[in-house]
């Protein structure tokens, strides 16, 4: 496209999203609605700088400044990336200020000392995240990290068991033009290191596949639902998880989907009806305590718990997540609650998965330990057990899940598998 109409669509979008109006997917997709006039491969180079500029947001605001437009931070992306200062200007680019004209912008950026930038600039994160993450890993390693958090995510999808297998949804794609590997650890997941228009194929027209992450196929793996089998999804979302739960469960038994937003729900219902399953019961909640949720108590006999977080583990995916603001204290009380209530629908001998895309402990093994110490009846499954069971090629060091995009080559993902004893004391 042209270096005018790319820098102007990319500074115009990064300015709505740095503004914190919406999401980038959705400021994204209101652009793209109101200039119609853009083609697909445009569409693309646009998104592609403004999530390169929100992956590199903190060295961009380093160099220009916090207090630089967006239309300075997209020009210094596109500098660092081989734009010559000539061809900034013959797109357009006109900061009057002198803190951001072309020659004060690539002077910046000739002048950066790499050996002085801060640790949470050359991570491209916030300071409270890396402070949490090094005291975690380390600083090696959070570096490590967030080198992989920054670079886009490999395109997953997961095999629907119902219809087909994985060597034959394999061959369908690659007849199509589509080529695809199986994924290291789950046994129905397939993988492309870049994106590709799936949707359009003949094999998801059939309901062969949905898009899955390799890692949240991993947490449907550990519930372990059986056919005939009582199971809840208590924080469903639009159902991804769910759709997996039921072609675990041969669409057998009856899988309830709880989520508190309808519309969310409302996009189950054609992903339901492509995928061959109608054991679901899609219900739309008020709350954890819902009357509808009460009605369940201690009747079932696995129960999924993919807890609202932080969100810290898909920063691949979605780079925006790390830069908006976050009330911790307010997302760890909401998962308290949400673990304790969906707890009691659990009967004797039963299991819950409780799981965060978060790489926070403070949302995950500090969760999970003062749940333990207040509910007796509940003890901690190895997940290592769950793993060799299912054939997961998989170790963990302790007896939760922990997976890292820099380590597993997938999305943050973290889960502990617990058991209520039999005797349900």
């Amino acid at each position: 496209m042209k270096h005018d109409a790319l820098l102007n669509h990319a500074g115009a979008l990064l300015a709505a999203i740095l503004s914190r109006a919406s999401a980038a997917d959705k400021a994204m997709e209101r652009h793209f609605r109101d200039h119609r006039e853009l083609g697909s491969r445009d569409r693309g180079e646009i998104a592609e700088t403004v999530y390169a500029c929100l992956r590199t947001l903190a060295l961009l605001r380093y160099l220009g400044g916090e207090k630089a437009p967006a239309s300075a931070l997209v020009a210094l992306h596109l500098l660092s990336q081989g734009w010559s200062a000539r061809a900034l200007e013959q797109a357009g680019y006109r900061e009057r200020d002198e803190q951001f004209n072309v020659r004060s912008l690539t002077e910046k950026l000739r002048n950066l000392d790499a050996a002085t930038v801060p640790l949470a600039v050359k991570a491209n994160m916030p300071e409270w995240l890396v402070q949490r993450l090094v005291t975690q890993l380390g600083e090696e390693e959070t570096l490590e990290l967030a080198a992989a958090l920054n670079r886009p995510a490999t395109l997953d999808l997961r095999v629907n068991t119902l219809k087909a297998d994985r060597e034959t949804v394999q061959a369908r794609l690659a007849a199509e033009g589509q080529a695809l590997e199986p994924t290291p650890y789950s046994p129905l997941g397939l993988r492309r290191p870049d994106r590709a228009p799936l949707f359009k194929t003949a094999g998801f027209r059939a309901g062969l596949f949905e898009i899955q992450d390799e890692g949240s196929q991993l947490l449907g793996l550990l519930l372990e639902p059986k056919r005939r089998e009582m199971v809840v999804d208590f924080c469903a979302g639009a159902g991804g998880k769910t759709l997996e739960l039921g072609a675990l469960m041969a669409n057998s038994g009856t899988l309830y989907a709880f989520d508190i937003a309808a519309k969310r729900l409302e996009k189950l219902k054609p992903r339901l009806a492509r995928a061959g399953l109608d054991n679901v019961r899609a219900v739309v909640i008020a709350h954890e305590r819902d009357e509808r949720v009460r009605r369940l108590a201690g009747k079932a006999d696995r129960v999924l718990v993919d807890a609202p977080c932080s969100g810290t583990g898909t920063v691949r995916r979605n780079p925006d997540i790390k830069w908006r603001p976050l009330d911790l204290d307010a997302i760890t009380a909401t998962q308290r609650t949400i673990l304790q209530a969906s707890a009691t629908l659990v009967k004797p001998g039963g299991r819950l998965v409780y799981a965060t895309c978060s790489l926070l402990q403070e949302e995950n093994e500090a969760i999970v330990s003062e749940f333990l110490t207040g509910h007796r009846e509940f003890t901690l499954l190895p997940v290592n057990e769950v793993l060799t069971r299912r054939h997961i090629p998989l170790t963990m060091d302790g007896d939760m899940l922990r997976l890292y995009p820099h380590r597993h080559g997938t999305d943050g993902f973290f889960a502990a598998v617990l058991e209520r004893r039999k005797d349900g004391i």
